[in-house]
């Protein structure tokens, strides 16, 4: 492996490392979780105005408005899609999520944590070569997965991980050499 690429792999590494530490009040992070009910109606809303109050006076830019979008678009997988493990026999009761910013100096993550283990349909792009769909747009864009597109494209990363308890986290890594 080359130099570049060797540090490069060193730096990805060391950027999902990150997410999975412990908080180190040496790090120079910060950190902020927020448990939200799907029922509420303006989950998204909280969510979004929750990471400008986090960001405020650190982060400035596209990455503000990016991280907005993105959190919008995580929390209202969950208002949508997921349903409980627990609901799956007895529907009904709420739908609990938990949404985690951590902000290091290089990266700011954003997961949010639902009760359902059924795994995220993350997209595959188009579904069909443009040439063959000829006027029919809709059979290129898929049904579901628009929002994770809209987030893969904004972010630097976006993956999940399953949840020892049932559920899982879906999350998304903006970098932040640039600020």
């Amino acid at each position: 492996m080359d130099t570049e690429k060797a540090a490069y792999v060193a730096e990805e590494l060391d950027a999902y490392a990150h997410w999975l530490a412990a908080p180190n009040p040496s790090a120079n992070a910060s950190f902020l979780a927020l448990t939200l009910f799907a029922e509420c109606g303006n989950a998204a809303r909280i969510a979004r105005d929750t990471v400008s109050a986090f960001l405020r006076g650190v982060i400035t830019g596209d990455v503000v408005y990016d991280a907005r979008l993105a959190v919008s678009e995580l929390v209202a997988n969950v208002v949508n899609h997921s349903v409980p493990d627990s609901h799956r026999s007895r529907p009904g009761g709420s739908r609990r999520m938990d949404v985690t910013f951590k902000l290091f100096p290089k990266w700011l993550f954003i997961g949010v944590t639902d009760e359902d283990s059924t795994p995220p349909l993350l997209p595959m792009g188009d579904a069909l070569c443009p040439e063959l769909v000829g006027e029919l747009t809709e059979a290129v864009v898929p049904d579901s997965g628009r929002g994770l597109m809209i987030t893969q494209r904004m972010a630097a990363a976006v993956w999940w991980t399953a949840e020892e308890s049932g559920g899982k986290t879906v999350w998304c890594r903006f970098d932040l050499d640039d600020n």
